[in-house]
């Protein structure tokens, strides 16, 4: 693109706050208006009730949201918005990891609320432009970017004159139209989408930074739940922010060396420990992919199998040699763990970009799974072209693998043909025409593809009453739950993984609590009580780090030498140093002593307000909470007989009797048994949150945490039932 000038439709001036302690207290609104060209913007302020309750990142997203809306604003409403915050760690540079921030937003996907995070540069930028979080609410009546500069402290919306709304072209032309120079490329930072956002509700949005070594833009993802939909919904091809001149002091931290002592401290272990114990430095997430498929949880064949002969094709040593080494791969200042892998000089082999050398971010584990073995594909140039496109196109990896899988299946059932199709073989494996159905699945080629962007529960329906396929069938298969698509973990042999995927806040995504070794390979959660502990103290720690702007990975990716020694059980998944460490840097930043117990509190608040937003948009109740059959066993009579002598043992282990049992009616037995132990999850677990029988947090509860605003209250009483109380 050559710079010329995109027009300027309107412009506000602003006053920057000075950041004190992690926090600017201001917050950016832009209002888009509902397609007549009004727009609006706005300072608002950070109240100290605010801070105390919500603390920030994504839990400043809820609260703005929630004053947003109403309990019948849908998804593709103007009053819908997309709020993004970091948190009083965010854009620190001594401590790895501190560039994240959180999208919330009502979902396409899930009808409800949804949480998103991303890396890069975005929320720091906004931070040091003087904002906490920035709301955007409305919808253009013309396709606008969206210019906050933090340098002359200015918000600007221009009229887009970008030929290619795909995030890859998008970031790459506006990094170079916003910039003096190419130094200057540093400086800014690009949230986008692309031509997958217009049909699909698997849109993701694109945050960039600018890689100077490469000399080329890299994209970060806030992928799940369908962000960029509503990103393209509100006619915004991208929102830009311009931040040149920052210190590593630009929180204004009360102590710094507490900082850089903890940071300096992490910075040597994972110097020291990462080669040995998760090569985050070399293979990123993808690592994970031989460790998954050796305790038969690697997604194989959408989700019947958990490991596979070709492992090797797609294993960590795989793409190290495709993966540019030795670069400086942290997607924020002073991130060590450096795990942002990139393949350089990548030929396209499909699509509209055929023939060109890309850079592809990733793949990350999520992507390698379900953009390969999942699908049945044991390649990795295919998952790394595919990788590309979905990045390109706007589309979240981990739903779009989850989805084709089910759509494959679906195909070789027959419950959908050739025909249905529009001439697409989709077995398992099928690399050309799977690929295919990616690119019809972003063009919205046709209806057929159209449905499967929908996800798989709409799609699932649209099978139904289009094809004729059988809907209590699919019900069986599709890996999805409040409709969004599962991470890439087989959960079936982890009580405590169902509840970490199938009783969450926003459906079954692996950041709540990845429970599967502590449960299933180091048996150190035995009791029903025991799980339910876990998936109390592991949703709330995890949602810690999405209140101040921090990514997960430098806590427990990289682990001390002696962690394992020292601590057992869920203490030593705590990871007590690390967790130490962030105690320690919260009040160094803020001044405010926090414990353990405190900090679990703080996450409390925010875990149990979302819940009741959810209850709001009319879910957030037990009968949203529901396991599909593939989630907690075996289906079909091949995957039993992947490894009949364990599942004969595990019958066995319920007292059962299974001499001269036909394999289907040994399935219909065990799915029998884990339905009872589903059952005895829920209730466990919902009664240590602090929730009713009915997945609903008590009076009692919001009382405690200080959530009790009128508008809560109310809202639970029309809910909560006597009979739904557990008894004491």
């Amino acid at each position: 693109m050559s710079k010329t000038p995109m027009k300027l439709l309107a412009e506000w001036s602003y006053e920057p706050a000075k950041i004190h302690h992690g926090y600017s207290r201001e917050t950016l609104y832009v209002g888009l208006g509902n397609r007549d060209g009004s727009y609006k913007f706005e300072k608002r302020s950070v109240s100290d009730d605010m801070i105390e309750k919500f603390t920030g990142g994504r839990g400043f997203g809820l609260k703005l949201l929630w004053d947003a809306v109403t309990e019948k604003t849908k998804w593709d409403d103007p009053e819908n918005e997309i709020v993004i915050a970091g948190g009083p760690f965010c854009g620190i540079t001594q401590y790895p990891g501190a560039g994240k921030c959180y999208s919330v937003f009502l979902s396409p996907a899930t009808k409800q609320t949804y949480n998103s995070n991303a890396g890069g540069y975005f929320a720091p930028f906004l931070k040091f432009s003087g904002f906490d979080a920035m709301e955007l609410q409305g919808k253009a009546d013309r396709p606008v970017v969206v210019f906050i500069d933090g340098d002359g402290y200015k918000v600007q919306i221009f009229e887009s004159n970008l030929p290619d709304i795909n995030a890859y072209a998008v970031s790459e032309e506006l990094h170079e139209y916003f910039a003096k120079d190419e130094p200057d490329k540093r400086t800014i930072s690009v949230v986008s989408t692309g031509i997958g956002a217009r049909t699909s509700y698997w849109g993701g949005m694109d945050f960039s930074f600018y890689d100077v070594r490469r000399k080329a833009v890299r994209l970060k993802q806030a992928g799940r739940g369908g962000g960029g939909t509503v990103l393209y919904d509100k006619g915004v091809v991208a929102i830009v922010v311009k931040r040149t001149h920052f210190t590593g002091a630009e929180n204004d931290p009360v102590d710094i060396k507490t900082i850089q002592r903890c940071g300096a401290s992490l910075h040597k272990r994972i110097h020291d420990l990462d080669d040995k114990q998760c090569k985050m430095r070399s293979a990123g997430t993808a690592h994970l992919t031989e460790i998954m498929d050796a305790y038969n949880l690697l997604p194989v064949n959408n989700y019947k199998f958990g490991r596979h002969k070709d492992i090797d094709n797609i294993s960590s040593s795989a793409y190290i040699k495709l993966f540019t080494q030795g670069m400086a791969d942290g997607c924020w200042y002073g991130c060590s763990l450096a795990c942002a892998k990139g393949v350089d000089h990548f030929r396209l082999k499909t699509g509209p970009w055929k023939g060109r050398e890309v850079i592809v971010d990733g793949p990350e584990y999520e992507t390698a799974a379900g953009l390969g073995s999942n699908l049945g594909v044991f390649d990795p140039l295919w998952t790394i072209e595919a990788n590309f496109y979905a990045d390109h196109y706007g589309l979240d990896t981990i739903s779009l693998g989850t989805g084709m899988a089910f759509v494959c299946e679906c195909y070789e059932l027959g419950l959908i043909n050739k025909e249905n199709t529009h001439g697409l073989d989709l077995n398992f494996g099928n690399k050309d025409d799977i690929m295919e159905l990616l690119h019809r699945i972003a063009h919205g080629s046709d209806e057929f593809a159209i449905a499967c962007g929908r996800g798989i529960e709409e799609a699932r329906e649209y099978f139904a009453e289009h094809y004729g396929a059988d809907l209590a069938t699919m019900k069986k298969i599709g890996m999805v739950c409040q409709g969004l698509e599962a991470s890439e973990y087989r959960c079936q042999e982890s009580i405590a993984q169902w509840g970490g995927y199938f009783l969450t806040l926003k459906g079954p995504q692996h950041d709540e609590a990845w429970l599967i070794f502590m449960d299933m390979v180091n048996k150190q959660l035995p009791t029903y009580e025991d799980k339910a502990e876990a998936l109390f103290f592991f949703p709330n720690f995890r949602l810690w780090f999405s209140l101040q702007g921090l990514c997960k990975l430098p806590w427990n990716d990289i682990e001390p030498a002696d962690n394992g020694m020292k601590y057992k059980g869920i203490e030593a998944a705590r990871v007590p140093e690390h967790l130490q460490n962030y105690l320690d840097i919260f009040e160094a930043i803020t001044g405010r002593h926090l414990t353990r117990e405190g900090m679990i509190e703080q996450s409390e608040k925010v875990y149990n307000f979302e819940r009741i937003f959810n209850l709001r948009m009319g879910k957030g109740t037990a009968k949203y909470h529901e396991a599909p059959d593939r989630g907690l066993g075996p289906v079909w009579e091949d995957e039993w007989m992947e490894r009949p002598e364990y599942f004969d043992e595990k019958l066995k282990e319920f007292g059962e009797s299974i001499e001269g049992l036909s394999v289907k009616e040994k399935i219909a037995l065990l799915q029998k048994h884990r339905r009872k132990q589903w059952e005895q999850l829920k209730l466990a677990v919902y009664k240590r949150r602090g929730w009713n029988k009915n997945g609903i947090p008590t009076l009692a509860t919001v009382k405690r945490l200080g959530i009790d605003y009128p508008a809560v209250v109310d809202l639970l009483k029309k809910h909560l039932k006597p009979e739904d109380e557990f008894e004491d």
